[in-house]
């Protein structure tokens, strides 16, 4: 809620808003997240405690609520710390979109070269990248997170944020237990190189057939194409006849019809350290850059948060574990009283490609894309509300609307996609490069949950 002069004002419970708006003292801001303007107040006139945001980072999502903390007496003698959730987001984000664009990109160029049909020199590796520097799909991370951050801050009277900064062993992680000491310096290939080291583990035979004798390449388990690395977990040997059979197949399908072999490589396989390590890359670059919001950035670690959310007995989403940040003394009677029964979530879908063309599948320009992006008033992207007279989708929609050039425009909703013209909607909410919707927090996060 903002004050007359647009300052933000304490976060007010939805029938509040509803009889504002009623009476003519308020009108509406923004749709998603809602936010009102009073027109009969300022900020001088008003009473504002303040609130604090707290963020829970991650690889595939990010929890930030908004919370207020009071002294209430407990005896006469003593007071407790109550925390209310007042808010609740979960930002979803597309770095692994990201990546899997800039790794097409990259075997388009590739593929060019080695076809010796357009001859690009490749630039070489020992660039100077400036301070601070993050491939795209973690710079979206941390850019997305504070985006929406430095828009609660914008909505809300956000006095102090609170993070959870974690660090993952990725050593330990990659070896199944936890190392002590010098077992950190040690890896799998200690004292050996990863020929030698895969020749030793699979007795110089194909992992696959079991043909021994006959030339063996290094094969990926879970190929280059579908997100694999080049960790050592992921290598096995594989004869010339058995790599090109595999080709791009995941090894449960390549040896579905062989279950004894299969058998015998999957113990191999390992979790990907894809999550984690991007979780170590970006924890400290988030909180120094939610530090430039003017707001004090106090940083908390993973256990305390734990801790937290065992003792009030809540479950593992990003939202509740962002609840959970920050100190609570549980033997003096601190406690958290109420979180939101809704969540919002903000889904990253970007504003669109900025390509000129539509590539084939060898990277070559097939069609151009139209330099107009907006038809009829509207923008892919934008919230729109539909209100269709007759037919199939008689009713009112509200969603996403992805545009067409003859007015006969998509609509993303709840229920599934629609067609309807351009001439039955009605613009509520400019795209903001987010999609938004609202779950139950008594169901599971949409978003895989990390640390």
């Amino acid at each position: 809620m903002l004050s007359r002069d647009g300052q933000p004002l304490m976060p007010c419970h939805p029938a509040r808003a509803r009889e504002l708006l009623g009476k003519g003292r308020a009108v509406v801001v923004r749709q998603v997240p809602f936010v009102i303007r009073l027109k009969d107040r300022t900020l001088g006139e008003s009473e504002v405690e303040g609130v604090q945001l707290r963020v829970d980072p991650g690889s595939k999502g990010t929890g930030l609520v908004l919370t207020d903390e009071k002294k209430e007496p407990h005896d006469r003698s003593s007071f407790v710390t109550v925390r209310r959730g007042l808010v609740s987001i979960e930002l979803q984000h597309r770095g692994d979109q990201i990546r899997a664009g800039m790794r097409q990109r990259a075997g388009y160029r590739r593929r060019r070269r080695r076809a010796n049909l357009r001859y690009r020199a490749p630039r070489s590796d020992n660039r100077a990248r400036r301070s601070g520097w993050l491939p795209p799909s973690l710079r979206h991370r941390v850019d997305t997170t504070f985006s929406l951050a430095d828009r609660l801050c914008r909505w809300a009277p956000v006095t102090e944020i609170h993070v959870e900064r974690v660090a993952f062993d990725t050593h330990s992680l990659s070896a199944g237990r936890l190392l002590h000491g010098t077992e950190h310096q040690r890896g799998p290939l200690a004292g050996t190189a990863i020929r030698a080291h895969l020749r030793a583990m699979w007795n110089g035979a194909c992992a696959y057939c079991g043909a021994s004798g006959v030339p063996l390449n290094v094969e990926h388990l879970r190929p280059r194409s579908r997100g694999g690395s080049h960790r050592v977990s992921n290598l096995v040997l594989a004869c010339v006849p058995c790599n090109k059979a595999k080709g791009s197949e995941p090894v449960g399908t390549f040896l579905a019809h062989r279950p004894g072999h299969l058998a015998m490589v999957l113990p191999q396989v390992r979790a990907p350290l894809d999550d984690a390590a991007a979780m170590n890359a970006t924890s400290w670059q988030l909180t120094a850059v939610l530090a430039t919001l003017g707001r004090p950035v106090q940083a908390w670690p993973g256990r305390l948060t734990k801790a937290n959310r065992l003792a009030m007995g809540l479950d593992k989403t990003h939202t509740l574990d962002a609840l959970c940040i920050g100190p609570l003394d549980h033997e003096a009677g601190d406690q958290i009283v109420r979180f939101p029964d809704h969540v919002l979530t903000a889904k990253a879908t970007g504003r669109g490609s900025y390509a000129s063309t539509t590539p084939d599948r060898h990277g070559f320009p097939r069609l151009l894309r139209t330099r107009a992006k907006q038809h009829f008033g509207y923008v892919t992207g934008d919230l729109v509300r539909a209100v269709i007279p007759t037919g199939k989708w008689a009713g009112t929609w509200t969603g996403r609307v992805s545009v067409r050039a003859r007015g006969q425009h998509s609509l993303t909703t709840s229920t599934g996609r629609i067609n309807v013209s351009h001439r039955h909607l009605r613009l509520l909410q400019r795209g903001d490069g987010y999609g938004w919707a609202i779950r139950s927090e008594t169901t599971q996060s949409t978003s895989r949950k990390m640390g």
